[in-house]
């Protein structure tokens, strides 16, 4: 792992004390949000990222996702491939269908056996896969084991843009608003 990360960092919340918080860093590079998202009062904030975690936000999970993308759809190469222990990867999966990431579909009658392939929903993960492979090759290991290239030949780093314009998006070029 790489030392920059800052895990263990102790964190300080004067709004705990009573005062009101200072403006910091996300106040100067994201100035909508010491307005929209930091001077909110403080209760649990409605967010589409604590959703999506209900659904995919343990390991399993998104490592199943992992190898159906990489096209491995029966249970035991799943479960040989994440090392997952057979039961809870079979919570996963059945989680996973539940929220609609993952559809079963029956190759076997006897006995009954079936295959776990990914929906448009499980699909849509691509990017987010992407991302998670890229921070994960740069933060937490010290070599990656895989590396993707593209159809061109070049290695694969994601670009974040706006679809409308095109331009870079970056925290500093986001203005949250609430739609509630």
């Amino acid at each position: 792992m790489h030392s920059e990360t800052a895990v263990g960092t102790a964190m300080t919340d004067t709004a705990d004390q009573g005062a009101a918080e200072p403006p910091g860093p996300a106040a100067e590079l994201w100035p909508a949000a010491s307005d929209t998202m930091v001077r909110a009062p403080v209760e649990v904030r409605p967010c589409s990222i604590a959703a999506a975690l209900e659904v995919l936000g343990e390991r399993w999970s998104l490592l199943a996702v992992r190898e159906m993308a990489y096209g491995v759809h029966r249970f035991a190469r799943i479960a040989g491939f994440t090392g997952a222990s057979r039961d809870i990867l079979a919570d996963r999966l059945r989680k996973l269908e539940a929220a609609g990431v993952v559809e079963r579909r029956q190759y076997s009658e006897h006995p009954p056996r079936h295959e776990y392939h990914l929906t448009h929903a499980g699909h849509e993960l691509f990017p987010l896969m992407m991302a998670l492979r890229e921070w994960g090759d740069r933060w937490a290991v010290d070599e990656p084991a895989v590396e993707f290239r593209h159809t061109c030949g070049e290695q694969v780093v994601l670009d974040l843009r706006c679809a409308h314009c095109g331009e870079k998006v970056t925290r500093e070029s986001l203005t949250p608003s609430r739609t509630r």
